[in-house]
């Protein structure tokens, strides 16, 4: 019997010479076999058929056909039609993947892939249902290919990865693919997988999380090429363990009750940054390009979330946040939403960042760890209102050391103050603009500048403030503060704390903290200064340090003072050229102007920190 069905199967293919594939239909699933491929079909007691190592119930094959298909290798396809679904699975992976089918539910289990030479299966899911759902099981790593599909599952997820594997999911270019899951359901996602997901492809996926989050992984989460939409989700937009990256592409989240995207460790310790994030599980959040656009509303929400470290590499982020804030009963106490948080540390090296807060005690940067900034343009603009009891809105605020040595910023603040760390500010250079109701840059240790271009423009405090010393070795420096008794350079001198000058250019309206020390040169003051008027700051004849706009605050200090290490002098009605900066406040030279009578710089009543203390 046996010999006499292996003769008959050959004699159909030889006798069909222009047919190339062997279609074994079991129910909803077909199973093709290229001819080249076949080999010897071996009939079993009249029971079973083994077709390249995949063994049928010869009751269970509804037919057996040939045709021309040409077979792709490795490849599963999943065609959804209403309350119905079909699988079609090649022959060489037909014996690795086994199909269930439940009305337009597909649940596929697949076992080892090794003999395939080290290749992984694509499986590619297209059509439309509103009944349905992918599901796989296993423990190896695919594709997960999205072909122009339009999949709700009323039940549970729309797709459903417990295979702890690497899983790429790609939307194919040129298509446009929408997943939905059920509303008060157990699943965690509407996109679910224990293992890692890597989001790509040159098409379009949209995502509803109508339980929790819209896509969820037990382990990272990267993103390159796709265009991914976030459309609304009960929590999370993303939400992952271990890491999120995302390389390229465009990525749009709103609607979403929680965080846009939520970076968390997996266990209990963290690996930190590892060669090639091989292992990694840090809770980290890389931003290396791209296009990421959050809207949040929901209160104490955060754009992107990373309980390990941030980092911006390149691309460009343009997050808003309206939520107000709420109690943590965790951590017992308020916490407000925030476009960019980071439980550790945050390094800035370029992209493009325009960051809004218009929540209540909302800020644009909230780094609980140390924050370096050297490259990038950073837009932050926090315009909530401030409670001592629900917190303080605040464009920047860094709990440890903060250093900047290039890139841009513009922070500003209506309520507090523009930018704010607990530790060390060290300054060295980059184009720095902070503006705020309160202090406009405020440290609550040393601050040091010794390079770069820095204005700080406060409409009610000192424009920067620090609670240890403050040195000026270097750079320009712009700071503008409210009248008496604020100044616009203030260091703790209530503590014997002391501003030290030694160099740079310096314009301080609102005077210098009592007992300041200069040296290598004098501070100027002028005899008078009109507001919305641009000036330009020379160190000798024909050198410009900066040229500056003098702010329209209705609150302001005097005197306007002035301070290089060369021969100053000062000009009032200038034209600014070269490279703009400071929020269009600044330039990096002028001409023309009238010069400006300039006399030595003499103490009088001043504030410091708490609003006492003289100015120097």
């Amino acid at each position: 019997m046996k010999q006499f069905f292996t003769l008959l199967l050959s004699i159909l293919l030889a006798g069909a010479a222009s047919a190339q594939t062997m279609n074994v239909q079991v129910g909803n699933v077909t199973y093709q076999f290229p001819s080249a491929q076949a080999g010897e079909m071996v009939y079993n007691d009249g029971t079973t058929l083994t077709v390249m190592n995949k063994v049928f119930t010869l009751t269970d094959i509804s037919q057996i056909y040939f045709d021309e298909t040409e077979v792709t290798n490795n490849a599963v396809g999943i065609a959804y039609n209403g309350t119905t679904a079909s699988v079609t699975v090649a022959g060489n992976v037909a014996q690795y993947v086994t199909p269930t089918i439940s009305g337009a539910h597909v649940t596929i289990a697949q076992s080892n892939t090794d003999a395939i030479d080290g290749d992984e299966i694509t499986y590619e899911l297209s059509g439309t249902s509103t009944d349905g759902e992918f599901a796989l099981s296993g423990s190896y790593k695919c594709t997960v290919s999205l072909a122009g599909l339009t999949l709700t599952n009323p039940s549970g997820a729309a797709i459903n990865i417990t295979n702890k594997k690497r899983i790429q999911i790609s939307a194919k270019s040129g298509t446009e693919n929408t997943l939905s899951d059920c509303s008060n359901g157990s699943q965690k996602a509407c996109i679910y997988s224990k293992g890692q997901i890597q989001l790509q492809g040159k098409g379009t996926l949209n995502v509803y999380g109508n339980t929790d989050h819209a896509i969820k992984s037990g382990d990272y989460i990267s993103v390159k090429n796709l265009t991914l939409n976030i459309l609304s989700a009960v929590g999370d937009g993303i939400n992952c363990n271990g890491y999120f990256q995302m390389k390229s592409g465009t990525v749009t989240i709103s609607g979403v009750g929680d965080d846009g995207i939520q970076a968390d460790l997996d266990g209990t310790t963290s690996t930190g940054e590892t060669t090639d994030h091989e292992d990694e599980d840090s809770g980290n959040v890389y931003i290396e390009g791209g296009t990421l656009t959050a809207t949040i509303s929901a209160a104490a929400a955060k754009g992107i979330k990373a309980e390990g470290d941030l980092q911006v590499l390149d691309g460009t982020l343009n997050i808003t946040t309206s939520g107000k804030y709420a109690y943590d009963d965790d951590d017992k106490e308020y916490k407000s939403s925030v476009a960019l948080k980071t439980d550790g540390n945050m390094a800035i090296s370029g992209g493009t960042l325009t960051l809004k807060a218009t929540g209540y005690s909302g800020k644009c940067i909230k780094c609980d760890g140390t924050m370096t900034v050297s490259g990038g343009t950073i837009t932050a603009t926090s315009t909530g209102s401030s409670n001592s009891t629900y917190g303080s809105a605040k464009a920047i605020k860094c709990t440890g050391a903060l250093t900047i040595s290039g890139g841009e910023i513009i922070a500003s603040s209506s309520s507090h103050e523009g930018i704010e760390t607990k530790g060390a500010l060290t300054i060295t250079g980059g184009y720095v603009y902070a503006q705020a109701s309160d202090d406009a840059i405020n440290s609550a240790g040393d601050m040091t500048v010794s390079g770069g271009y820095v204005m700080a423009n406060s409409s009610g405090n000192d424009g920067m403030d620090a609670n240890g010393n403050m040195y000026i070795k270097g750079g320009n420096v712009f700071a503008v503060a409210a009248r008496q008794p604020e100044v616009a350079l203030d260091a703790n001198t209530e503590q014997q704390k002391k501003l030290y000058i030694t160099g740079g250019n310096i314009v301080a309206i609102g005077g210098l903290e009592n007992g300041a020390s200069v040296n290598n040169g004098t501070a100027y003051q002028a005899s008078s200064y009109s507001k919305s008027t641009w000036y330009g700051l020379y160190s000798d004849s024909n050198t410009v340090a900066f040229a500056y706009k003098v702010p329209s605050n209705n609150s302001m200090g005097t005197p306007m003072v002035v301070y290089t290490t060369g021969t100053t002098s000062l000009k009032s009605g200038v034209t600014g050229s070269g490279t703009s900066f400071w929020n269009g406040n600044g330039y990096t030279s002028c001409s023309g102007g009238s010069s400006v009578t300039l006399s030595s710089y003499s103490s009088g009543n001043g504030g410091g920190p708490g609003g006492g203390g003289h100015r120097w």
